[in-house]
């Protein structure tokens, strides 16, 4: 598991260099407003995604090996493109129109890739999901070039065609992979495995989507309080909290592919720990560096509108910590199958922020933003750690690496280098 989560880490920081590299181009090439068009249909799209990955999702991981992949991948990809479809119509009726094909677009075929990718979590080939999981940043990129520098369309449309092609391209690519073991002839639709796909999506997806709205319901509090510019400065904050993220996410990914082929639950209880602290150390790694940055040096690499950045990420900081960690936690509950605290920590932090933002967010604008998701991460995530050392012992070391873990970290490094 070591080896895999080295790996995983390892791919996970150059998504972290590549995402911070589309968000540096993003703000100086379309401005606070363009950033804030991009940020509100992504925010738009992951709502669309967790409606879709009740099939697509962690289901498709979680079954993987209980049943044919036949069975499942038709489910998947069935229900990828009515999600996809419908819930765009919906949000048409309370939001423009302008960028309602883009958004359809996006939400079936990102959709379509997250099965592909999530069948490859339950196979336990990580080795495949740390590449297409690369490849999303990489490939968008190399489409934005492509787009705005050979075709010459700028304006900001370009950024969510380029993602389109994006995403089409490796769709394709990882289905091919997938198609050498499908056997046409064993694609069914069984209403039993149907039903347990659902069963289990729907519970997983509801602490998911309780999350996001806790994450992103500043996002359209600041929108409406506040003006679209207000969105593009916070949300380049955001963006620092979610790549930073991405390595305990990766982290967690590893471990739940491992937990829900495991059946020692004191072996699923030491290398969730093995993660959490690994994720609890590089994360604080990252914020140090993020905070020691002078705050001109954000204003010179976003552009001038971003001169808060570096207070934003202060504000941030504990929250973003926090919920570091707890992803550790909370992929190890639902591993095994036990989901109802991961609503319970989401639904605390959701009815904070939405009972505080009324308050906070008019008066106090990005910053009045910050303090209420830092304290809502830092509320949900202490649900999760009052139940997970409810069933373990805790320890300070759980949170420091041994001495036999920074030297086998070492060796992995200078082979690298070597």
């Amino acid at each position: 598991m070591k080896e895999a989560i080295f790996k995983t880490f390892v791919s996970r920081f150059l998504i972290l260099i590549l995402n911070f590299g589309l968000v540096i181009y993003s703000t100086n090439m379309w401005g606070s407003s363009g950033k804030g068009v991009i940020s509100i249909i992504i925010a738009d799209l992951s709502i669309i995604s967790f409606f879709a990955n009740i099939f697509v999702g962690s289901s498709m991981s979680y079954f993987a090996r209980k049943f044919r992949t036949e069975e499942i991948l038709s489910f998947a990809y069935i229900w990828a493109v009515l999600i996809g479809i419908l819930v765009p119509v919906i949000f048409s009726f309370s939001r423009s129109a302008e960028y309602f094909y883009f958004l359809i677009a996006l939400s079936v075929t990102s959709s379509l890739l997250s099965a592909n990718i999530n069948l490859f979590v339950g196979q336990q080939n990580i080795k495949l999901f740390n590449l297409y999981t690369i490849l999303q940043q990489l490939v968008h990129i190399v489409f934005i070039v492509i787009i705005v520098y050979v075709i010459k369309f700028a304006s900001v449309n370009a950024y969510f065609v380029a993602q389109i092609c994006c995403f089409v391209l490796l769709f394709i690519a990882s289905f091919f992979q997938i198609s050498k073991s499908l056997e046409v002839k064993k694609i069914a639709f069984s209403r039993e495995i149907g039903l347990k796909l659902f069963s289990y999506g729907w519970k997983t997806q509801l602490s998911a989507f309780l999350q996001f709205l806790n994450n992103r319901l500043s996002f359209y509090y600041l929108e409406y309080f506040k003006g679209i510019v207000s969105v593009g400065i916070f949300s380049v904050g955001i963006a620092f909290s979610e790549a930073v993220w991405t390595v305990s996410r990766s982290l967690s990914v590893v471990l739940y592919s491992d937990v829900v082929n495991s059946t020692d639950s004191n072996n699923a209880i030491e290398k969730t720990k093995i993660s959490l602290r690994v994720s609890f150390l590089v994360t604080l790694l990252f914020l140090v560096i993020m905070l020691l940055i002078p705050a001109d040096w954000y204003a010179m690499i976003f552009g001038k509108d971003f001169r808060q950045t570096k207070e934003i990420i202060l504000w941030l900081a504990p929250g973003i910590l926090a919920i570091a960690v707890s992803n550790i936690i909370g992929y190890y509950f639902a591993g095994i199958n036990k989901l109802r605290i991961l609503n319970v920590k989401s639904l605390a932090g959701l009815l904070f922020t939405i009972i505080s933002s009324f308050y906070i967010v008019p008066k106090w604008g990005i910053k009045g933003a910050c303090i209420i998701n830092s304290a809502s991460y830092c509320l949900s995530s202490g649900v999760l750690f009052w139940r997970f050392y409810q069933i373990t012992e805790f320890h300070i070391r759980d949170f420091i690496l041994s001495k036999k873990e920074i030297d086998l970290l070492i060796k992995k490094i200078l082979k690298i280098h070597a």
